[in-house]
């Protein structure tokens, strides 16, 4: 499904994406799409454990840090110079990259694991969080998510179209158990998590209780007997 670019952004596509003071992230121009750059192949089992360990730290330094955090950090935090970072990530962007395609399968697994929970067991609550936290978390993401579904052609967009599936059968889950409105859409419930995930970073820094009640919040509001009382 298109998502349309937010207001501001001009026609202009670009494959490449800057950095701003906080760790937010900045387009040179409208598209913002991440380079679509394929899954690596290893010739060496010691490049692809390099190639993992790399990933893994790059994700908790993100994590704790924000996306601008120092490479040179997650070298270190990895066990190797900057120059092994530099062959398999050329820039940053392509390691913000690998990890975003890494954080969508993540959820997209986590996500088929709760659909195969009982019916009756509420689970949206379960992935709403986990979707605020790692938008909380890779700060400006919802940009680079909408300028990454422009690009069909790359390894991230089909990641991030697995992930949004699994958030659209995990919402109509809920909907045919009657725990939310028939009314609601796959874009307008994952428009209204991400509005929650920004309204905790910039009213309460990002402090995850406050974030995980907005959520909640959100799909409250959403349940059936909500929108009837509002109704009525």
């Amino acid at each position: 499904m298109d998502i349309t670019p937010p207001s501001g952004h001009s026609e202009a596509a670009s494959e490449s994406v800057r950095y701003s003071k906080g760790g937010r992230l900045r387009f040179a121009t409208s598209g913002g799409r991440l380079n679509g750059s394929p899954a690596p192949r290893f010739r060496r089992a010691d490049a692809r454990r390099n190639y993992e360990r790399l990933l893994k730290e790059a994700r908790a330094a993100f994590d704790e840090h924000g996306i601008d955090t120092s490479l040179e950090d997650v070298a270190r935090r990895a066990g190797v110079g900057i120059g092994t970072l530099y062959r398999h990530f050329p820039a940053r962007d392509s390691l913000l990259e690998a990890v975003l395609r890494d954080r969508f399968d993540a959820l997209t697994e986590h996500g088929r694991e709760l659909l195969r929970e009982p019916p009756e067991r509420p689970v949206l609550l379960d992935w709403s969080r986990s979707l605020a936290e790692m938008t909380t978390t890779y700060r400006g993401l919802t940009g680079a998510l909408m300028g990454t579904l422009q690009d069909e052609t790359s390894d991230l967009h089909a990641s991030c179209t697995a992930m949004r599936r699994t958030g659209a059968a995990l919402l109509e889950r809920e909907q045919e158990a009657g725990r939310v409105r028939a009314d609601v859409d796959t874009a307008e419930f994952l428009a209204l998590l991400h509005g929650a995930a920004w309204a905790g970073e910039q009213a309460f820094d990002g402090a995850s209780d406050r974030r995980d009640k907005l959520v909640a919040l959100v799909l409250d509001g959403l349940s059936p007997a909500r929108s009837g009382a509002a109704a009525g």
